[in-house]
C-alpha cells in the first residue's frame, strides 16, 4: 500500500520551527499554529525572544529580503539570517518591537499614526480660509516641509538664544578669570581673552564694573575682527606673535550648538542657551498664511495640541456640513478610534515622539497597523502591555483579537499573566535563563501548561491566591513633594512616607513620572537619591556588564598579578580590549569586523584575527586558574562566582557578582555588550552597581516601572532586594502597574483619575486597602482583586 504523501506544510496550519540555535536555544523544535494568539513567555533571558524574534520573523525577513533586488537590499535594514535548520508554513512577518524612537523633535504622535496627513489634508480641502486667501495645498499646513515651517524657527516653534546671566554665572570675577563661563577651555580660550586684551578691553577688572557696552559686544557682537596677538612669554618657552580672529561668547555656543559633531561640546553649549517660543509663529511652528485657515474655529496647530479624545468629540460635526468635510472627519475620527482604544487619547498629534515611553510608542504603531487592511501575515509584538495600567489591558487584548480575527497570526513575547490567559495558544521557555535555558517546556493550549513540571510560568499562571498585605511600616519622617505644576500637574503637593515602600499608581499619561521627577536631593529628609532607570548602560558594544559595575577593574587587577603577567611586565592596561597592547589590533578590541558587501548592507563577521577573542595572542597566553582573559569575559555571572568562589585575590569580584545574582542577572554573560540589554536588564545592573556600594546613611530609591519585562519569577526576586534595602533604613519609590508589587507596598499614590487633562491630580492616598476601597479611583478594583477583595 503507498505511503501517504506528508502535509504540504503551506496548508497544514502551523508553522513548524527545526533546529534552532538562536542564542541559548538548544536545538529547539516547536510547532505553533497559524490564524491564533500565541503567547511566548519564560523567565527573563530564557531563551523566548530569540526564539519568537531572533528565529521566526529574522527568518520572515530573511525570505523577503531575497525576493528584493540586490541594489534596494542595501537601503534597508537587515536582521541576518537565524541560526535555524528549517521553518516550514511561515507566513510574512511585521515586527513590532519596543525600540527608542530616534531623538528628533520633528517625530511626533502625528507623524508615527500618520494622522497628521489627514489633518492637514482636512484643512486644506475642508478648512475655513480668509476672504481672497488662495486655497493652500495640504505641504503648506506641515512644519516639516519648506512651504509650511515659519521662517524663524525653521518649524520647531522654538528658538535658542543666550542671556548675560547665562554666559557670565560670576560677574564677579574679571574676564581673564573665567567670567565668560561659556567659552572654551585650554589654549582656545586663552586665545580669546588674549585677543580681547590686544582690542584694549580690561581683561582684569570684575565683570561687573565693566561698562554695559562693552560687555555686551564682548557677549554679543557679530563682529570677527582679526589681531595681531603678542603672548606674554612664559619661562619655559617662547611663542611668536599670531594673527587672531575674535569670536563672541554668543556666536560661538551658537555655532557649536549647532554644528559640531562632538555630543560633549553640544551639550555643554546647551547649558548656556534657553529656549522660549519663536516670537514670529508664537511656538506654532507655521507660517501665518497656514494659521490664518480655521476649522470649528481652530487653527491646526491648536487642534494638534488637544488631547485625542478632544480632537475626535470637536471632529463629530453636525448635520448640514460640506460632503468633503464629513468624508474626512469620520476617516480621521476612524483612525484616532484605535489609538484611544489602546489608551492613549490623552496624547496630542504634536506630542514628540522622544518623550514617550517604549510601550505607547508599540502601542501608536499598533494602532496604525489596525488601519493598515493587512491579512494573512505573522505580527510578532514584544510585549504590548508594557507600561500599561489594568484598566487598559483589556482593550490591548480586544485590539490583538481583532488583528486575528482579520485573518492574522499575532506572536507576542509576554509577561503580563491576563495576556496569556486570554492566549489561544502558549509557548512556555526555559526552565531557567541563559545556558540553564534555552528549551521549550511546553506548546500547546494555556490549560496544558498545568502538567508541565519545572514551569516557571505555571506557578503563577493558575495561582489566584490574593497577596497577603504587609503590616505597614510606620514611616521615620515625611517628604513633601510640590507644589508641582508641570506638563499635566497642577499645583500638586504630595507627601511620601520615608522609611517605607511607595508605590505611585494612576493610568498613562496621569502624571506619575511627572510627580516622582520632581524629587530631588535637595528635598529635606533626603541624604542621597538614587534614581534607577531604563536608559541603557552604554551605547557601544564596548560598554557590558563588567566594565559597568566596576567588575571588570578587579578582574584586570587579578590578571595583572599572576606571576606569568609579572615576568612579562604586563600591567593592568594590557588586559583591557579598550586601548592599544593587549587588544587585537586587526578589530581594535571590538571582537568582530565589519564585511563591506558590494550592493548590499555591511555586515559583521567574527574577527579574522581574534576569532572573537579581542585580544591579541601574547595577552590570551596568560591566565588565572586555568582560564585567559576572553574566557573569563564569557563566563555566564552565575559560572563566574563559581569560578571565583574560594580566589582570595578576588573577594571584591564575588561581591558584584552576588548583587548580580540577587537581581534575578546570573545568567548574564560579564562580556554581554550593553547593545544586547533589554531596558529591564539595564536598570537591573544599575541596582546591582548600587546594591554593592558600602551605603551610609538613609538613601532614597526611584525606580520607574522596575517590573517592566519582568516574568513574575523575576518580580519576586527584585522584589526581595527592594523591600531588602527598606528593611536596612532607606526607603524606596516606584512607579508601577504591576497589582501585585503595589498590593505589597507600605504607601500608595494614585494619580488619575484619568491620562492628560482628565488627570494630573492625587486620586487617593494610603494604604493598599485604603486606596483599593477609592470609589473614584481607576486602580481601586484591580488593586482590591489582588488583595482578594474582588
Amino acid at each position: 500500500m503507498p505511503h501517504a504523501a506528508p502535509p504540504d506544510p503551506r496548508h497544514d496550519g502551523f508553522v513548524r520551527v527545526r533546529g534552532a540555535r538562536e542564542h541559548n536555544l538548544r536545538g529547539v523544535d516547536v510547532d505553533i499554529p497559524r490564524d491564533v494568539l500565541a503567547v511566548f513567555t519564560g523567565v527573563s533571558g530564557s531563551g523566548k525572544s530569540s526564539l519568537a524574534f531572533g528565529t521566526v520573523y529574522a527568518e520572515a525577513q530573511r525570505r523577503y529580503f531575497e525576493s528584493v533586488a540586490p541594489y534596494a537590499r542595501r537601503l534597508i535594514h537587515q536582521v541576518g539570517a537565524p541560526r535555524v535548520g528549517s521553518i516550514t508554513g511561515l507566513p510574512p512577518a511585521v515586527s513590532l518591537q519596543q525600540s527608542r524612537s530616534a531623538p528628533t523633535s520633528r517625530s511626533s504622535v502625528g507623524t508615527v499614526t500618520t494622522l497628521s496627513n489627514s489633518l492637514r489634508m482636512l484643512f486644506s480641502r475642508a478648512g475655513d480660509y480668509p476672504e481672497g486667501a488662495e486655497r493652500l495645498d495640504s505641504d503648506a499646513f506641515s512644519s516639516n516641509t519648506a512651504a509650511g515651517a515659519c521662517p524663524e524657527c525653521h518649524g520647531l516653534g522654538l528658538i535658542h538664544r543666550t542671556t548675560e546671566e547665562l554666559l557670565v554665572p560670576d560677574p564677579s570675577l574679571s574676564v581673564r578669570e573665567g567670567a565668560v563661563a561659556a567659552w572654551p577651555g585650554a589654549w582656545q580660550g586663552k586665545n580669546l581673552r588674549d585677543i580681547l586684551d590686544t582690542l584694549g578691553h580690561d581683561v582684569d577688572r570684575p565683570w561687573r564694573e565693566l561698562p554695559q557696552a562693552d560687555r555686551d559686544w564682548i557677549l554679543f557682537t557679530d563682529e570677527q575682527p582679526v589681531v595681531t596677538v603678542h603672548p606674554v612669554r612664559d619661562a619655559d618657552r617662547i611663542q611668536r606673535p599670531y594673527q587672531g580672529t575674535y569670536m563672541s561668547a554668543d556666536r560661538y555656543v551658537m555655532k557649536t550648538f549647532a554644528d559640531s559633531k562632538s555630543a560633549t561640546l553640544r551639550a555643554k553649549a546647551e547649558k548656556f542657551l534657553k529656549s522660549e517660543p519663536c516670537p514670529v509663529c508664537g511656538g506654532a511652528r507655521l507660517r501665518k498664511e497656514a494659521l490664518a485657515v480655521t476649522f470649528a474655529g481652530r487653527t491646526i496647530a491648536e487642534l494638534a495640541r488637544m488631547p485625542l479624545s478632544e480632537l475626535s468629540a470637536l471632529l463629530d460635526l453636525p448635520d448640514g456640513v460640506s460632503e468633503t468635510a464629513r468624508v474626512l472627519t469620520e476617516d480621521l475620527r476612524a483612525r484616532i478610534a484605535t489609538v484611544t482604544e489602546l489608551g492613549l487619547g490623552y496624547l496630542g498629534l504634536d506630542r514628540p515622539t522622544p518623550t514617550l515611553s517604549a510601550g505607547e510608542l508599540q502601542r501608536l504603531r499598533l494602532a496604525t497597523q489596525l488601519r493598515s487592511g493587512l491579512f494573512g501575515v505573522v505580527y510578532v509584538l514584544d510585549e504590548p502591555s508594557a507600561g500599561l495600567h489594568p484598566a487598559d489591558t483589556e482593550s490591548l487584548l480586544t485590539v490583538l483579537d481583532r488583528l486575528k480575527d482579520a485573518g492574522n497570526s499575532v506572536f507576542v513575547v509576554e509577561h503580563h499573566l491576563d495576556v496569556m490567559r486570554r492566549a489561544d495558544w502558549l509557548v512556555d521557555v526555559g526552565p531557567l535563563a541563559g545556558e540553564h535555558g534555552g528549551q521549550v517546556l511546553h506548546s500547546g493550549p494555556v490549560e496544558a501548561l498545568r502538567e508541565v513540571e519545572g514551569s516557571a510560568t505555571a506557578r503563577f499562571l493558575f495561582d489566584d491566591s490574593p497577596v497577603t498585605p504587609r503590616q505597614p511600616r510606620t514611616p521615620t519622617g515625611w517628604l513633601k513633594i510640590g507644589p508641582v505644576t508641570r506638563h499635566n500637574l497642577r499645583d500638586v503637593t504630595a507627601e511620601l512616607p520615608l522609611g517605607a515602600f511607595t508605590a505611585v499608581t494612576g493610568v498613562s499619561g496621569s502624571g506619575k513620572s511627572t510627580l516622582i521627577g520632581e524629587i530631588t536631593e535637595e528635598l529635606e529628609g533626603v541624604g542621597r537619591l538614587v534614581v534607577v532607570d531604563q536608559k541603557p548602560i552604554g551605547r557601544t558594544p564596548r560598554s557590558n556588564l563588567a566594565t559597568y559595575t566596576g567588575l571588570f577593574d578587579v578582574v584586570r587587577k587579578v590578571f595583572a598579578a599572576t606571576d606569568e603577567a609579572k615576568a612579562r611586565r604586563y600591567g593592568v592596561g594590557r588586559f583591557s580590549f579598550n586601548v592599544a597592547g593587549g587588544r587585537c589590533e586587526t578589530c581594535q578590541g571590538e571582537g568582530f569586523v565589519s564585511v563591506e558587501l558590494l550592493f548590499l548592507p555591511s555586515t559583521y563577521a567574527p574577527c579574522p584575527d581574534c576569532a572573537g577573542a579581542r585580544y591579541n595572542p601574547p595577552t590570551l597566553e596568560v591566565t588565572h586558574r586555568g582560564r585567559n582573559i576572553a574566557e573569563v569575559l564569557d563566563l555566564t555571572v552565575d559560572a563566574a562566582a563559581e569560578f571565583f568562589a574560594d580566589d582570595a585575590a578576588a573577594s571584591a569580584v564575588l561581591r558584584s557578582l552576588r548583587t548580580l545574582r540577587e537581581v534575578g542577572l546570573g545568567y548574564l554573560r560579564l562580556g554581554q555588550p550593553a547593545t544586547e540589554l533589554s531596558g529591564g536588564e539595564a536598570q537591573r545592573i544599575k541596582l546591582a552597581g548600587e546594591l554593592q556600594r558600602v551605603r551610609r546613611g538613609h538613601t532614597l530609591y526611584l525606580l520607574d516601572e522596575p517590573t517592566t519585562g519582568l516574568h513574575p519569577a523575576d518580580v519576586e526576586v527584585l522584589l526581595r532586594q527592594l523591600h531588602g534595602l527598606v528593611d536596612a533604613g532607606n526607603s524606596v519609590v516606584v512607579v508601577e502597574h504591576d497589582m501585585s508589587v503595589v498590593a505589597g507596598a507600605d504607601w500608595v499614590v494614585d494619580l488619575g483619575p484619568g491620562g492628560g487633562d482628565a488627570g494630573g491630580r492625587i486620586v487617593v492616598a494610603g494604604p493598599p486597602a485604603t486606596v483599593a476601597a477609592a470609589p473614584v479611583s481607576r486602580t481601586a478594583p484591580y488593586l482590591a482583586r489582588a488583595l482578594g477583595g474582588g
